[in-house]
């Protein structure tokens, strides 16, 4: 298991179209990838629960990515929300 702790940089958010970016990015990989934030722990692959957790720019999330591909996985997804998800 591997992690690390990020923060959401997107103006607005993780509404829809950041989610669902995050969600398909999540879904390339074999590896579980939760996402923590507080006291939330949200399956990244799912882009409603992503979406239900609220998540508001500048808050600090924690990725966690657990299996075979783990290390690829929070790279890409790492990546991927440091550049905003296609919204920056």
């Amino acid at each position: 298991m591997v992690s690390k702790t990020l923060t959401v940089v997107n103006p607005s958010g993780l509404h829809l179209r950041p989610a669902g970016v995050l969600s398909q990015t999540s879904m390339k990989f074999k590896s579980d990838i939760i996402i923590e934030c507080g006291e939330k722990r949200i399956i990244a692959k799912s882009v409603l629960n992503v979406m239900a957790a609220g998540i508001k720019t500048g808050t600090e999330i924690t990725v966690i990515c657990d299996g075979e591909d783990e290390a690829e996985a929070l790279k890409t997804v790492t990546e991927a929300i440091e550049s905003g998800l296609g919204e920056m």
